[in-house]
């Protein structure tokens, strides 16, 4: 698919090969968005590990500081007196065995899950269904949980699971062409500083070895990173 001329001049006002400081790729992506709408602005970090190995899998959750200006729609398995406290506590879909037998009908209409442990033997059902698109309530992300309020809470305000793919890259959304230039950059430090906290002691030499800012109809501006 060729791009159109739009794309075309974005890309000559990117000088190829640089890459910019944080604050200069943030404002630089703003002057070379042309959508007219509200663009989700992405985070592509190239890691210097191969994601075969079990001792290099680098994967977390980190609490972005201004969220991603996403609505996050979030289902709850859950059962028992647990069920108002996570309706209480705004989850969009709150159940048990029925909400378990509607997703694997195929029904995902849903970004995000949390499960109560004593849920989780029926929710294992759904490893096939949820488990390669990211929304597998995790115990070490914090999404299986008897305090359910607190989890709804977090990922309501910006909680994100962040998890190198198959090729060695991780990729997030850092917020929207909305957000301000400061609100931008602080969401992507914040994510940038959580990964290299997650560096797997396997991981040898250059770490990042590569940073791309883009937004949904962008070209990627190349961004260093020295660390916080």
């Amino acid at each position: 698919m060729g791009h159109g001329k739009k794309y075309k001049e974005a890309v000559e006002q990117i000088e190829k090969g640089k890459a910019y400081s944080l604050e200069e790729g943030v404002k630089l992506l703003r002057s070379v968005a042309y959508a007219k709408f509200d663009e989700t602005v992405d985070l592509a970090v190239r890691l210097g590990i191969d994601p075969r190995h079990s001792d290099q899998q680098v994967r977390g959750v980190v609490l972005l500081p201004h969220g991603t200006g996403k609505k996050v729609r979030l289902a709850v398995f859950v059962k028992g007196e647990k069920l108002r406290e996570a309706q209480e506590a705004g989850a969009d879909y709150v159940g048990a065995e029925e909400l378990i037998k509607k997703s694997q009908g195929g029904w995902l209409e849903f970004d995000a899950a949390i499960a109560t442990p004593d849920m989780m033997r029926e929710v294992g059902k759904l490893g096939k269904i949820l488990g390669p698109r990211g929304l597998m309530p995790n115990p070490k992300a914090g999404t299986v949980t008897f305090e359910l309020a607190r989890a709804i809470q977090e990922l309501k305000a910006g909680k994100i699971e962040f998890r190198v793919d198959r090729t060695g890259i991780v990729h997030s959304a850092v917020g929207k062409m909305s957000f301000t230039d400061e609100h931008l950059v602080e969401n992507v430090r914040t994510l940038l500083d959580a990964l290299q906290h997650a560096r797997p002691s396997g991981a040898k030499g250059q770490f990042m070895r590569s940073i791309t800012l883009s937004s949904t109809m962008s070209p990627g501006v190349r961004i260093e990173y020295s660390g916080s």
